[in-house]
Order: structure tokens, then C-alpha cells, then sequence
């Protein structure tokens, strides 16, 4: 089914055209229409597009409110005290980090942020497999300097765990499983990250983050009140998404892309702003022994794929020396085999320097 988007509402249709390409992000109201009409919305939107705006999503806005006041209060630090949390400290590769320091596809970011995950208890530095080495605690800052912070954030992951829980049940349903198939999937130790992240200006020719896939499962992004996140449709233009006071931007990730053999895709998107910008992601991921195999699907999913070229010859992050061999950025063909070795290729792709610092 092909998407037509209305460039006021944002709302959305089916065309009959086969143009398969897109000019805006579609809204859904999560507080309308059944469940079976949410996921099938949601399945279309994830076939076709990969990214749209959710409202009515259940969230209250003061501690969306409370996050950003965190992040303004944190990044008008002196790098002297937010050094308190260097991410460089990490071996579970958590903490603040300055602008530069985080790779996409062997280009630095202009940005700095700080990476929080879920928090479990450290396995030891020569665990195998090595992806166990990135269970552990976050870095925090003493309430001094950002009072509350801990707190926020640990309700922050809580209500966008519960979004993100909703959001996997519909679609469980879209694509004809029962709705706790991807939930029970999910293990006993589930990894997630929230990114605070504030942006400069973007400098000519750089990105504040360099066009990527996610690496998980779903995305659940406040992107503030300033533009600058663009998403690629399939005809290569760069397309704004505009900010939404009262919404989250929601995406799929590469797993999600290869649990389905592509019949989800993981969009190609980027941020690039005339000005200081504050956002904050939430990724939902599962336990890191979790297997990435192929869903259960209908064998009508996979002649979808078959019929789009697009889906059928979409690809995934490439490794460092991919890259360096001439693979494309997005192109590879390899797929993990369970969410930690994806989660471990990422942060050897994004971080060499403190993978080599702390893991040789």
C-alpha cells in the first residue's frame, strides 16, 4: 500500500500510485481508533516510510519538560565539570561526551551528549561473549550540580519503556502476530538507551550526526522545538521533520529491518540545524542475548518485499573496514545474530578509541 501525506495535517492515506516515495512524516493519534485500525496504520507507515509522529501518546509533558530543563542546565556546565561523567571513563561506554567524539560511517559528529543505558550489574572486563561488557552502571553527576537528574531520568525510561512497549504490541499486530510476540522477546535484561543530546550549529559540510540507520529496535524522540532532523526517501531527497510540541517522532531500527527481511525498513536520517538545537532519544532494546531470526510472518510479506526494489536491496550499517573496502554506508550485507553483537559492532563502528582504550 502506498502513502500519500497531507503537508498541513500530516495525516495520511492509501495512493494506488507506485511512486513509492514520500514529502512528509505522517501523525498518528494513539488515542483514536482501535487498535487493530492503530496497527494497521502503523504496519503501512513502517513499510513505506519508517518514521512518523505520534500524539496522544500517554506521556506527560511536564517531565518531558523536566528532561529538557536537565539538559539546559547540564550542557551550560564548564567541560570541566561535566568531564565528572567522561564517557572515556566508561568501559560500558556510558557518560558525556564533546563534540567529535562519536563516529558515523568514519565521520565525526557535531554534537555532544550524554549516553545513559539500562543499568544492570557489571559482568567482568574479559566476559565472553564481549558484548556482556556492556552491562553495567550509568555515570551521575552529584545532585549539586544537576539536582534531580537521576530521578528524571529513570522516569523518563520508565514511561518511554511503557510508549515503546505499546507501540511493539501494535505492531505485533500489523504484521498478524499476537500482540506480546515482540515484548516476550525482549529477555529478562533488556538494554536500552536514552541520548541527551545538544547540538551547535551545524558547521558547512558536517552534520551533527551523519546520515545513519539506528541500530535497534524503536526510537522514540522529544526532538525539541528546533528543525534539523531530515529523513532520506527513496528518491535521495532530504526531507525535514517538522517539530511537533506535543508529539514524539517514532522509528525503526536495523532489527527490526532484518526480523522482518525487510519488509520494515530502517530509514536513512540525519541532523543538520542553523542553530543551537536540544533533543532527547529513547532506543528500546531487548536483552543482549537476544536472537535477531525471522519473525513468523505470512509469506505475503515477503512478496512485498520481493516487489520493491527498495526493500529488497535495503542494507545495513557497514563496518568501519567495509566502509574502507568501498561499501557503502548503509549497504552492507551482514546482519547480527543476536541484538549484543549489533549493539558490540556498533560501539567498535562509533567508538574505536575507547573500545581500543578499554578492550584492546
Amino acid at each position: 500500500m502506498r502513502l500519500t501525506i497531507d503537508e498541513v495535517t500530516g495525516s495520511f492515506k492509501p495512493d494506488s500510485s507506485d511512486a513509492g516515495s514520500f514529502s512528509a512524516i505522517p501523525v498518528i493519534d494513539l488515542g483514536t481508533g482501535s487498535d487493530a485500525v492503530l496497527a494497521e496504520q502503523i504496519r503501512a507507515v513502517c513499510h513505506e516510510i519508517g518514521f512518523f509522529i505520534v500524539t496522544n501518546h500517554g506521556v506527560d509533558s511536564a517531565l518531558v519538560d523536566r528532561v529538557f530543563a536537565t539538559m539546559r542546565t547540564f550542557f551550560d556546565l564548564s567541560d570541566d565539570e561535566k568531564l565528572g561523567i567522561d564517557k572515556r571513563a566508561s568501559r560500558h561506554f556510558r557518560g558525556w561526551e564533546a563534540e567529535g567524539a562519536e563516529l558515523t560511517n568514519n565521520r565525526p559528529d557535531i554534537r555532544q551528549q550524554i549516553d545513559l543505558w539500562t543499568e544492570w550489574p557489571a559482568r567482568a572486563p574479559d566476559v565472553e561473549p564481549p558484548e556482556l561488557r556492556l552491562l553495567g552502571p550509568n555515570q551521575w553527576l552529584p545532585d549539586e550540580l544537576l539536582p534531580g537528574h537521576k530521578d528524571t531520568v529513570d522516569e523518563w525510561m520508565r514511561e518511554l519503556g511503557a510508549l515503546s512497549d505499546r507501540i511493539l504490541g501494535l505492531l505485533s499486530l500489523g504484521l498478524g502476530l499476537e500482540r506480546e510476540h515482540l515484548a516476550e522477546f525482549f529477555g529478562d535484561e533488556p538494554m536500552s538507551l536514552t541520548k541527551l543530546i545538544s547540538y551547535p550549529p551545524t558547521p558547512a559540510g558536517g552534520a551533527g550526526v551523519n546520515a545513519h540507520h539506528d541500530t535497534g529496535f524503536v526510537t522514540v524522540l522529544a526532538a525539541g522545538e528546533t528543525p534539523g532532523l531530515q529523513i532520506q526517501n527513496p528518491d535521495g531527497d532530504w526531507i525535514d521533520v517538522p517539530p511537533h510540541p506535543d508529539g514524539f517522532v517514532i522509528n525503526l531500527g536495523e532489527m527490526l529491518q532484518a526480523m522482518t527481511g525487510n519488509y520494515f525498513v530502517a530509514t536513512p536520517h540525519r541532523v543538520i540545524t542553523a542553530e543551537a538545537r536540544l533533543s532527547a532519544a529513547y532506543f528500546h532494546g531487548p536483552s543482549l542475548d537476544a536472537r535477531l531470526d525471522p519473525l513468523p510472518l505470512s509469506s505475503s510479506f515477503a512478496a512485498a518485499v520481493a516487489d520493491s526494489l527498495r526493500h529488497a536491496a535495503a542494507g545495513f550499517m557497514a563496518a568501519s573496514e567495509e566502509t574502507e573496502a568501498g561499501v557503502g554506508d548503509m549497504a552492507s550485507p551482514h546482519r547480527a545474530s543476536t541484538y549484543g553483537e549489533q549493539l558490540w559492532n556498533y560501539f567498535a563502528r562509533s567508538y574505536p578509541d575507547n573500545m581500543a582504550r578499554h578492550y584492546g
